[in-house]
């Protein structure tokens, strides 16, 4: 299926052969005399109550006697242990063990068949209790109240010694969050008490919300207050001492009830899931450490036909409101809408109805979700049971005790880009395949071969600019945070088709906003571009030991080197202004690993078209004629020369010289040279030199020859007419060397530069000519020197010479 759930824990592998070990053990007792132990058929009563910041699971099951018992699977060592017994039949509503597992705080109900008595204080429906559990010892009473009380123990981030003071937050149902500040001391060797029990200072932090969500990984609490019926979404922060703070407070256009309350990952009891403590939204908060903050909410369905929910993109200072039909009206929805927090991606699922993975780093283009309805297959194979989403990738299946770690599951996503036939599923299905970063290599192959089998299919964007800029981007991102507002993701800048079975409202939220600032260049920034190119190569050629089967990287393309150098330059300089923490040699080299991966992932595609037609560097000839094999490849790399060119990217030194090479084969001559004319094929030193040298002069070659001679910039003609032995290419070298005589000729009285003796040739305009260019030469040899060559006819030059003068003059 889509979601790949691996599972971390699970009560029925990790607990239950303890328990069953306890069962022994207590029977055993039991035959001589012993207490109560546990009862194989309390097992139903084993559920998790909550998971900690670092894993370890707090669970409860009940023995013989109905008495609640708590336990705790220890994450690190895969160890469980016995925490704490009540000794009456009582219902949990929260619970918590702090990092040192010295103290138990629990929340606890008198269970509906028995009365308000016993444990439980007149008056009083929730009694929360800390129990000093290292060893069991003391028991004191923190609240006993008519409301419910949630608890929960804060985790420092400094995880290296015990820390002599705890701090546990209590939220209670009449909207309030209290800290309460618990110091321990050590006695009697390892026996850990708190100091001051009968006094333990507290302080508030926050009152009258509606809603709060604790965030176990990053110790922060999300909740909502109502401010004149306007729902306010405010983060606290909480440090390993006993100080938080105020992170942010924005607006959530949401509507919410003052009566309204819950809570969101405080613990897995049932009672959360009644409905006096629910109105039956479903609101979350997202966080991942990419500095990625988005909303979910769904409120309550006001039909069984059509469901709507809204994400609030916070980092990208936008939200978006969604609203998809559900096709099979007379399946009502019995269970709500799941959230599930996959690092760069959100997933949105109606068990049946539909599945929607959110792009939450790149939300802006819908094209770039995923968005499936019942009449996929992927819609079936999605957890039915209700999954709450932890902090990250966690996710816990409370009525399975399960945890799980959930991502995308690349093959399956893989197959269906494969088999889909929408550009909108594409282009989705391409960005997750390639955010999951599993076997990159492998990966990029197989998108490749699928590209290569799919270059015309897609009509909505370009297949092989999308593949570049998204491979690339994805290759990078993981090493530093902020990258999606440093480098391109995807190669579209808008997306007008609509998404098939979903209708979108986008909003802004006002945001502040940061400016950018330029940098003016220096002259070292010039001189070090090609050798940025240089360090780009070798770094590429670092990473690719085996040898290629295109001829690429051979030769010195000054015009592909000057853009790698200048995309190295100006990217680095980009990096530097907007990563002001991360050090210059890690960006440095991070700029080489992108600019490498571009050209590399060029390579690759075309690696890949040679290797599927079977094509050879020694079959590149231009005597002979082109196979259909060949027809192919030249088609690939004009749209690989389409793609980059529209993103102003490089192509490895070689590429057009190959490209000009497979044109002149496969093109007639006029075809050929309309693609030259416009840019399509690039005349290269390398390609015309070799196309020179190859053909013969037979009538047809002549022709191709003497059109690319006159397409040639003006030095790169010149020195391609000395490879042509051809009485055409002798007509423009010696033309060209008359006009670099005359280019700076000054002209002088004709009597002291006149020896009429000298010459013989009675033509006077000749014989001036001839006087005037001998004079040059004579003045300066070694600047005017006649570069001779072999194929050059001395003979024929001074005749092209004479009859070029007598033009000029009109003769």
């Amino acid at each position: 299926m889509a979601l790949r759930l691996i599972a971390d824990f699970d009560l029925g592998k990790d607990v239950l052969p303890w328990l069953r070990g306890q069962l022994a053990a207590s029977a055993a007792a039991g035959a001589r005399g012993g207490g109560p132990g546990v009862s194989e058929n309390n097992y139903e009563c084993l559920r998790v109550q909550n998971v900690e910041r670092n894993r370890n699971i707090i669970y409860t099951y009940k023995d013989d006697k109905g008495n609640v018992c708590f336990g705790l699977y220890d994450y690190q060592a895969k160890q469980n242990e016995h925490l704490y017994t009540f000794e009456k039949d009582l219902q949990v509503v929260s619970c918590s063990v702090n990092r040192e597992k010295t103290l138990l705080a629990a929340s606890l109900v008198q269970a509906a068949k028995e009365g308000r008595s016993n444990e439980l204080q007149p008056g009083s429906k929730c009694l929360t209790l800390l129990v000093e559990i290292h060893p069991i010892n003391n028991v004191k009473v923190l609240k006993a109240v008519d409301s419910y009380i949630w608890v929960q123990f804060l985790y420092p981030h400094i995880e290296s010694r015990p820390q002599p003071k705890n701090h546990l937050l209590l939220l209670s149902e009449e909207k309030y969050i209290e800290q309460f500040h618990i110091q321990v001391v050590q006695e009697d060797g390892n026996r850990v008490v708190i100091k001051n029990s009968g006094h333990l200072p507290k302080e508030r932090v926050a009152e009258d919300f509606v809603w709060a969500q604790w965030d176990m990984s990053e110790q922060r609490l999300y909740y909502i207050d109502l401010k004149k019926s306007r729902s306010v979404l405010k983060c606290i922060q909480f440090y390993a001492d006993e100080h938080f703070n105020l992170m942010f407070e924005a607006p959530l256009d949401i509507s919410l009830s003052v009566s309204g309350f819950k809570l969101v990952n405080f613990g897995y009891s049932d009672l959360q899931d009644q409905e006096e403590l629910s109105e039956h939204l479903t609101l979350c908060v997202f966080t991942n450490h990419t500095g990625s903050l988005c909303v979910c909410y769904c409120p309550n369905f006001d039909s069984w036909e059509q469901i709507t929910y809204s994400v609030f993109y916070f980092h990208k200072g936008h939200s978006k409101t969604f609203t998809t039909t559900l096709g099979s009206v007379d399946s009502r929805v019995t269970k709500g809408i799941t959230f599930l927090n996959l690092d760069y991606y959100v997933a949105v699922y109606l068990p049946g109805h539909f599945f929607h993975l959110l792009n939450i780093q790149h939300p802006d283009l819908i094209c770039h979700s995923l968005f499936l309805t019942e009449n996929s297959e992927v819609i079936d194979m999605l957890p039915h049971s209700p999954l709450q989403s932890l902090s990250g990738s966690l996710v816990l299946d409370s009525c399975s005790g399960k945890l799980y770690r959930a991502f995308l599951n690349q093959s399956y996503l893989l197959e269906f880009l494969w088999s889909t036939r929408l550009d909108c599923e594409r282009m989705a299905l391409l960005h997750c395949v390639l955010s999951c970063g599993q076997d990159p290599q492998q990966l990029e192959a197989k998108i490749i071969q699928w590209i290569s089998e799919n270059i015309s299919a897609c009509h909505s964007f370009d297949l092989i600019q999308e593949f570049i800029i998204a491979s690339s981007y994805w290759s990078i991102y993981p090493e530093t945070s902020n990258m999606d507002k440093l480098l391109p993701y995807s190669s579209l800048l808008t997306w007008d088709t609509e998404i098939p079975g979903i209708t979108l409202v986008t909003e802004e939220i006002p945001l502040p906003l940061m400016k950018k600032t330029g940098k003016r260049r220096s002259t070292v920034y010039v001189r070090n571009i090609l050798d940025n190119a240089i360090k780009v190569i070798s770094n590429l050629e670092a990473k690719n030991l085996e040898p290629r089967l295109t001829p690429l990287f051979q030769e010195e393309d000054n015009h592909q080197q000057l853009l790698i150098g200048l995309m190295v330059s100006e990217l680095r300089d980009h990096l530097l202004r907007h990563l002001q923490g991360v050090e210059k040699k890690k960006i440095e080299q991070m700029v080489l690993d992108y600019v490498s991966k571009l050209l590399d992932l060029i390579c690759q595609i075309l690696e890949a078209s040679w290797r599927k037609h079977n094509l050879h560097p020694w079959a590149l000839h231009f005597n002979r004629q082109a196979s259909a094999a060949e027809f192919a490849v030249f088609h690939i790399m004009t749209r690989i020369l389409e793609a980059t060119n529209t993103l102003f990217l490089p192509l490895p030194p070689g590429f057009h010289t190959l490209h000009m090479i497979l044109g002149v084969r496969c093109l007639p001559l006029h075809n050929l040279l309309h693609y030259i004319d416009h840019g399509v094929l690039l005349l290269t030193e390398a390609a015309v030199t070799r196309l020179m040298k190859d053909l013969d002069n037979t009538e047809k070659n002549e022709k191709l020859k003497f059109s690319i001679i006159m397409r040639l910039p003006p030095l790169t003609g010149q020195k391609i007419c000395r490879l042509w032995d051809h009485p055409v290419s002798s007509n423009m070298i010696s033309r060209n060397h008359v006009k670099q005589l005359l280019q700076n000729y000054n002209k002088q009285p004709w009597s002291s530069v006149m020896d009429k003796s000298s010459f013989s040739v009675e033509f006077l305009p000749l014989n001036y000519f001839i006087h005037i260019l001998t004079d040059i030469e004579s003045s300066n040899p070694a600047l005017y020197a006649f570069e001779g060559h072999d194929n050059v006819d001395a003979k024929f030059v001074e005749e092209a010479a004479l009859k070029h003068t007598a033009m000029l003059l009109g003769l």
